[in-house]
């Protein structure tokens, strides 16, 4: 039996510590990737920030920021050669069950238009469209809109 649930993430609290292993994974992932910055920001803000790790391993990571009854999602990541394997569905299920259980009533994040895996996932999980950013995100070619997500907890 352990030897099954070890194959299962573990989601586990970001703490400043483990600042090295996410920056190291986030600019693999990211051609325009959060700064040091920007977690340790989030952190010393309170927001949420789990790692999702198995046998020691980060697959990924993501820091949600609530207010009042509404969370917004501000980064969900997954190890690229982990991804088709469900973790990215694992990690937002277990955003969904921390922010219900914090009182969060709604869950709204961003994501590249282009974004289509991402997309799907989302779509997958209940979100629906409910707005644009236009020129929200930097790329290679200048700017990039982002559709604007919501779903209800």
């Amino acid at each position: 039996m352990s030897a099954v649930l070890s194959r299962q993430p573990q989601f586990t609290s970001m703490c400043a510590l483990d600042l090295d292993e996410v920056m190291a994974l986030e600019r693999r992932i990211y051609s325009f990737p959060w700064t040091r910055g920007n977690f340790s920001d989030s952190l010393d803000s309170g927001h949420g920030a789990w790692l999702m790790k198995q046998g020691g391993s980060l697959l990924g990571y993501a820091v949600m920021m609530q207010a009042h009854d509404e969370v917004q999602l501000l980064n969900i990541s997954i190890a690229p050669e982990r991804r088709r394997a469900g973790l990215g569905g694992a990690l937002l299920r277990h955003l969904i069950a921390s922010a219900t259980a914090r009182g969060a009533k709604r869950m709204l994040l961003e994501v590249r238009r282009s974004n289509s895996a991402g997309l799907a996932l989302y779509r997958s999980h209940g979100f629906t469209a409910i707005g644009e950013r236009r020129g929200y995100y930097p790329a290679e070619q200048g700017r990039e809109d982002a559709l604007v997500l919501a779903r209800a907890l």
